[in-house]
């Protein structure tokens, strides 16, 4: 049995050792196939050559010289102005809290919360019986002093009583009148009155309260106008000036714009933020802001008539620098241009252009050398620009 299994295993083996010397062979003999093949089609006649394109049709576009077709569109001057946004609170043009310069009872309220008064108005009045005996008490004592140094006066003149005692007569009135003064002074300090007209905010005091001096009593406040304090980064601080417009929008207020003039600017840039303060005032006659709304402005800082503004994709960077093509005569004109800002798909060009170019806005890639003729697909005008 083993020895049939080893006949069987060698007859295999054999047959293996052939077949690979067969597909050796094979595969040494295909380049020598291959040369035949080649030195056959070699033999054969030359075939016609293609016919070349006409001068001028499709296939003569591709040339370095020949017309390229070109997007354009035409450079447009418009009004446009710089304008920087940023976020504020409002603020009352004047505001104060109102509150006694003396200890004492409240005795009488003459407002409500949330009204409106002039100037003058009597708001509190705290209970003014002791500095108002006080008053009359000073007052009688100044009248009998009065008419002692009137006495005096004449004695003295007739020689009766000396200089010295006209002296300390004339001394002794003259204290009775200031101490007159200082207890007017006091008794008006139990009425508190406003120092000028504006809203009034909410009353948290009732008559027979007792009040320290210096306790808060209530706000008053000047809306006719208002003030809205901007943030600005301080690479605007040179551009800013005295009387530039702000257009402001509230929160409370959608859809209503309101124009405000700057007032003012701060004297420090905030060190850690690297920014400064600006003011603007806004009219208020209407009442329908408030101090502490929240505002969004923005700020006009200069205004051009006559800027030049081209759509965005006609602009090409190279390196640093930025280029278009121009058409000029049916060519195309690489033209290094400066930009300023931008405003929906449109730039401002600052110099390097005229008012009437036009300028290559598709197909610029197509274009091989400086001063080629361009075909003209067709002009395109975008939106005008926002100017503000």
């Amino acid at each position: 049995m083993k020895k049939l299994l080893y006949i069987v295993f060698a007859a295999a083996g054999l047959g293996a050792l052939g077949w690979w010397a067969y597909d050796s062979q094979r595969a040494s003999s295909g380049p020598a196939f291959e040369v035949g093949a080649t030195a056959r089609a070699s033999a054969r006649p030359p075939a016609d050559p293609p016919p070349s394109p006409p001068a001028g049709g499709p296939g003569a576009r591709g040339g370095p010289g020949a017309p390229v077709g070109v997007e354009v569109a035409q450079a447009e001057t418009v009004a446009l102005a710089e304008t920087v946004s940023a976020v504020g609170t409002l603020r009352a043009a004047e505001s104060v809290v109102l509150r006694p310069e003396i200890a004492g009872r409240i005795a009488r309220i003459g407002f409500e919360g949330g009204a409106r008064v002039r100037r003058g108005d009597l708001l509190v009045a705290l209970d003014a019986a002791i500095p108002l005996a006080e008053t009359e008490q000073t007052r009688a004592e100044l009248e009998l002093a009065r008419a002692n140094y009137q006495r005096t006066d004449d004695l003295a003149r007739k020689q009766f009583v000396s200089e010295r005692a006209r002296d300390e007569a004339a001394a002794n009135l003259q204290v009775l009148e200031a101490r007159l003064k200082l207890a007017q002074a006091r008794l008006s300090k139990t009425e508190i009155r406003a120092p000028f007209g504006g809203v009034l905010g909410l009353r948290n005091i009732s008559v027979g309260d007792f009040v320290r001096d210096g306790a808060d009593l209530v706000v008053l406040e000047d809306v006719s106008s208002m003030q809205v304090d901007l943030r600005l980064p301080e690479r605007f601080f040179g551009q800013l000036r005295r009387g530039q417009p702000i257009q402001i929008e509230f929160d409370a207020w959608p859809g209503r714009q309101f124009k405000a003039l700057l007032e003012a600017v701060d004297a420090q840039v905030d060190a850690n933020g690297r920014s400064v303060i600006a003011r603007g005032r806004l009219a208020n006659a209407d009442g329908a802001l408030r101090a502490g709304m929240f505002a969004k402005a923005s700020l006009t800082l200069s205004e051009k008539p006559g800027a030049i503004m081209i759509p965005e994709e006609a602009v090409m960077p190279t390196g640093s620098e930025l280029y278009v093509y121009r058409i000029e005569d049916g060519k195309a004109i690489r033209t290094k241009i400066l930009t300023g800002q931008r405003r929906g798909g449109r730039v401002e060009v600052v110099e390097g252009l005229q008012p009437d170019a036009r300028v290559v806005t598709a197909g610029q890639l197509k274009i091989q050398r400086d001063g080629q003729p361009v075909r003209i697909l067709g002009a395109r005008e975008g939106p005008a620009p926002a100017g503000g």
